[in-house]
């Protein structure tokens, strides 16, 4: 059914702040997809605005027939008429509307009940669990593919985990993995979507848990030693800095996959800790305070409402409404370095210590919304043959991967 749709792609909440550069990349790879001739549309609530990032990608690109070939579709969370006439048209909806607890279900539930695959680029876990839990039988017996956190949040770290195990020469069973970003000398920042997502999920952190609690896991299997949790705040000689735990999604989605590999596949899960850097001793102190207003303020709606409107001044500059501007994502960059310890082959996990490490870095140009957007337009056209065979629903970013080179 799906495959006789005229797009094989939408992008969704094309003309947000991410959005923009999704369109950008999809218009940049189209010709790479099947037989060169990828049929995509952009879509939002916003016809003018939609209009200016095609504009705007045709200009950037130096490709002014896109004014013409990409067409444009009005739709609204709001008003879900729109949303399945939307949803209709198309293969594939690539979801780019946050903050996805406010917006992202909608989306999700048009594609299930029409017949569409979704991907979003959300780093959200509450919303990516609610999702997996309302949605995956509905999902599973239509065929189709919900495809969640195909952005920054979390395909370096997913697949730098799997990457790490494939290359290690026996069992490996932990991996902790460190981030650093480095800013040109135009400096730096991130959009305000991401800090907000960071408040709301860290206010409701309770929901999450009692959330967790109706999927009824059993706890995975610690294969060989446990791994070691580090502190709030250490210094890591890994990255020559001070470190702090990576409050994203990516612990709880290489989680999620690790469930799978296990339960489905039987393989080995491999345990799991994120940690990012933060510098020397003057950030230290700026971390202590901002963080010390964060998770006070968080705690009430008066609070929230400040953090919100104010993301500058509470982060020190390192949150904006703005976002980076294009010289500023185009100097920076980032690292992820995965450490993982293991046993070597012939050797037995149940008795001693780890005798084998194994060290993979991962690193990229561009800060996390131009990655972002490199991460969800990349799974697309491996999506789009999957689509014709018709499958189970695969609610990681990994599978997607996985299933394009086969």
């Amino acid at each position: 059914m799906a495959r006789f749709r005229p797009y094989h792609i939408i992008i969704f909440g094309a003309s947000g702040f991410t959005g923009q550069f999704v369109v950008e990349e999809v218009a940049r790879t189209a010709s790479e997809g099947p037989k060169g001739n990828l049929k995509w549309a952009v879509a939002g609530r916003n016809r003018t605005k939609l209009e200016k990032v095609v504009e705007q990608a045709a200009g950037a690109l130096s490709k002014p027939e896109l004014k013409s070939e990409v067409d444009i579709l009005v739709a609204d969370v709001s008003d879900p008429d729109s949303l399945a006439v939307m949803c209709k048209q198309a293969v594939i909806v690539l979801s780019c509307v946050g903050p996805y607890r406010f917006f992202g279900e909608p989306v999700v539930k048009s594609c299930v009940e029409n017949g569409t695959h979704c991907i979003d680029i959300s780093g959200e876990p509450q919303f990516l669990e609610r999702m997996q839990l309302n949605y995956h039988d509905q999902a599973a017996e239509k065929g189709v593919y919900i495809v969640g956190s195909c952005g920054f949040d979390s395909i370096p770290a997913d697949m730098g985990v799997i990457y790490t195990r494939d290359q290690f020469k026996g069992t490996l069973t932990s991996i902790e993995s460190f981030l650093t970003a480095s800013a040109g000398t135009e400096g730096g920042c991130i959009h305000d979507g991401t800090w907000q997502s960071a408040i709301y999920g860290l206010a409701d952190g309770n929901k999450l848990r009692s959330l967790r609690k109706k999927f009824g896991h059993k706890p995975l299997p610690v294969v060989g030693a446990k791994i070691k949790r580090r502190g709030t705040l250490f210094y890591s000689n890994e990255l020559q800095q001070y470190a702090i735990p990576f409050m994203g999604s990516d612990p709880s989605v290489v989680k999620r996959t690790q469930r799978f590999l296990n339960e489905e596949l039987t393989e080995s899960p491999v345990q799991y800790g994120a940690y990012v850097g933060v510098g020397g001793i003057s950030n230290i102190f700026k971390l202590v305070f901002a963080g010390l207003m964060f998770f006070f303020l968080v705690k009430f709606s008066f609070g929230r409402n400040l953090l919100i409107k104010f993301p500058e001044f509470f982060s020190f500059g390192f949150f904006s409404k703005e976002g980076p501007t294009r010289k500023q994502m185009e100097g920076s960059s980032f690292r992820f370095i995965f450490h993982g310890e293991g046993y070597t082959e012939g050797s037995d996990p149940s008795e001693g210590k780890p005798n084998g490490k194994i060290r993979t870095l991962v690193k990229g140009p561009g800060t996390v919304f131009k990655s972002a957007s490199y991460c969800g337009a990349f799974p697309l056209y491996g999506t789009t043959r999957l689509a014709l065979r018709g499958s189970e629903y695969f609610p990681y970013p990994l599978y997607i991967y996985i299933y394009m080179y086969r």
